[in-house]
């Protein structure tokens, strides 16, 4: 099978268990999730979703670094629910983000947060993914949502 999505080209996900997959996402951790010092721990191809940790680091805040700035909190959950579709997807399709909705609701300083992606709705060329952001303590710190375009292969 061949992927839509650049970074799973050549990849045979077709007898890849959720187990696989999991373990492929860390061993192949693409640059973005390498600098938000991200990690995969849990995967469900069929329910499609992807939790990730990520370790906040002072040099990622500002007000002398105790506050995370919002945009990495937004590629940190971005990460998660792009994972999802792509876990959903069983890694052949590409799912570009069309529309991007982010609700910071507390402030985190350093330290590991845990980023949870879920499919809402999965359609032909149109998916709708949530995710929440929270803290080692279990709070809630962003809550989004996400539109994407499902890309497929061609069929042939």
């Amino acid at each position: 099978m061949t992927s839509t999505h650049p970074d799973f080209a050549g990849v045979d996900s077709a007898n890849m268990t959720d187990a696989d997959m999991l373990r492929h996402f860390n061993d192949n951790r693409v640059e973005p999730t390498r600098l938000l010092n991200g990690k995969f721990l849990a995967v469900d191809s069929k329910r499609g979703t992807c939790r990730c940790s990520f370790e906040i680091v002072p040099a990622f805040c500002h007000s002398r670094g105790s506050i995370c700035q919002g945009g990495f909190l937004t590629g940190m959950i971005d990460i998660a629910m792009a994972h999802a579709a792509i876990a959903k997807g069983r890694l052949a399709l590409a799912v570009p983000t069309l529309e991007l909705k982010i609700s910071f609701l507390e402030a985190v300083g350093p330290g590991t947060v845990i980023a949870e992606g879920r499919m809402l709705r999965w359609g032909g060329s149109v998916g709708f993914l949530e995710g929440d952001l929270r803290d080692a303590a279990g709070r809630l710190i962003v809550h989004a949502t996400c539109t994407v375009k499902i890309v497929r292969p061609p069929k042939r």
